[in-house]
């Protein structure tokens, strides 16, 4: 059967369309790190323009009606750069610095908010799909190619793009032509176009759950074939149990409503019970096992974590520290505290503020996206992706790389719209 043919048809679609599958040109122009942002705030100004000039007399199906949730994180992202400035008065850092740190805060946590408020656009969720699933089909052949040339002892060249001119850590603009990093003790370990292994995990998750939308069979499991390849790749063992996880608490969300999946769960759940201790061991056998496949990293996560908890309450309990210092103490390699954990980070870098305005929106969307998600379509693909950042955000700062994973965000921001229009249209029927 030959695949259905879409095509975008509008130019916020265009620039979606076409910024998806020229991923890896993009990558080579070392310009992800300048375009997205450019891209969320272009779209974003594009959305405000149509919503500030629609009249009373605008039909509904063109009408932006925008979501309280995109409005709180909105607020929320606001607050967030807020506490970023008062961290930096109370170090007493510079004018300079300040810039600096709200560049990066423009670069990384504004997308939560500007990608959300971009998909009231007319932007058909199909695009997205297709052109996931030609970028994962893209990343297949490419992880072929990076296998080969890992098996072959090509050597590595990579190059920093002007773009860093820009401003910004050299990592976010290094390109190395998509061959891995060459530790053959490790193993092969992919990057692709990603600056780190987990990072290319995690958007690989996130567009596993895009591809899996695609109603064409072929381009879906194209899709789905390619994410998974990346996520392997990757060997980042979130990446790895993310996927399954995911999909099992997205069918549970569904069906747990049913008698025949309560009666089964009760009925688990007894058997559970009898056989507690046994389970007890067989997790923590589990647990070892997965400490044992990277125990360096175990190690070192766990050290970063309860040093930065212990400088963050000791410290800067309510504003935080405002700044990620380059190097971390030499006990745990020089890694910088603040890292390897988004709410541990966002606690060192924002204090309990900062928490706040990040974890606030992030569970009142968990908690719409389930409620959601029996009745309206769009959800189960949103809760899918947020699952996804939930999953991530206990072993990376989720918000440092939400300049790949974007897509997500934006199809975040068309399950909001079309949940809000379906409740106005409801209103509507009601008051006939």
């Amino acid at each position: 059967m030959k695949p259905t043919a879409i095509a975008p048809q509008n130019l916020p679609e265009k620039l979606v369309w076409y910024y998806i599958i020229n991923i890896y040109v993009i990558y080579l122009l070392g310009g992800h790190y300048i375009f997205a942002p450019v891209l969320a705030s272009f779209l974003a100004f594009c959305a405000v323009k149509q919503w500030w000039n629609q009249s009373p007399i605008t039909p509904i199906r063109q009408k932006i009606i925008i979501s309280p949730l995109v409005w709180l994180w909105i607020i929320a992202m606001l607050i967030m750069e807020v506490a970023l400035i008062i961290g930096h008065i109370n170090w007493e850092l510079s004018i300079g610095q300040i810039l600096k740190s709200s560049l990066y805060w423009y670069r990384h946590w504004a997308l939560f908010a500007l990608f959300p408020l971009s998909g009231y656009l007319n932007i058909r969720p199909q695009i997205i799909y297709r052109a996931v699933c030609i970028f994962c089909l893209q990343g297949l052949i490419l992880t072929v190619i990076c296998y080969i040339g890992y098996i072959l002892h090509v050597p590595r060249f990579d190059y920093v793009s002007p773009f860093q001119a820009f401003g910004g850590d050299e990592l976010y603009y290094r390109t190395n032509f998509l061959f891995p990093e060459p530790n053959y003790e490790e193993g092969f370990r992919l990057t692709l176009f990603a600056p780190w292994a987990p990072a290319l995990g995690l958007v690989a998750d996130v567009f596993f759950f895009l591809a899996y939308q695609e109603t064409d069979q072929k381009w879906r499991w194209l899709g789905m074939v390619g994410a998974i390849a990346m996520a392997i790749g990757s060997l980042s063992r979130m990446a790895i149990l993310c996927i399954p996880l995911v999909l099992f608490l997205i069918w549970l969300s569904i069906y747990f409503v049913r008698i025949e999946v309560q009666l089964g769960a009760s009925l688990m759940s007894f058997i559970l019970g009898i056989w507690s201790s046994t389970l007890i061991d067989w997790i923590k056998n589990i647990q070892q096992q997965f400490h044992r496949l990277r125990p360096s990293s175990s190690n070192a996560r766990a050290a970063i974590r309860h040093m930065t908890l212990n400088r963050w309450w000791t410290e800067a309990p309510v504003w935080g520290h405002g700044i990620v210092l380059s190097k971390g103490p030499a006990s745990i390699g020089h890694m910088p505290l603040g890292t390897h954990h988004a709410w541990y980070g966002v606690l060192y870098l924002h204090g309990l503020v900062g928490l706040c305005a990040f974890a606030i929106p992030f569970v009142c969307t968990l908690v719409n996206l389930v409620y959601q998600v029996r009745t309206a379509p769009m959800a189960k693909v949103g809760l899918s992706i947020l699952l996804v950042l939930l999953t991530f955000s206990f072993g990376d700062n989720i918000e440092q790389i939400a300049y790949l994973y974007w897509p997500g965000l934006l199809i975040l921001g068309i399950t909001f719209k079309e949940n809000a229009n379906q409740l106005v249209l409801n209103k509507r029927l009601l008051t006939i």
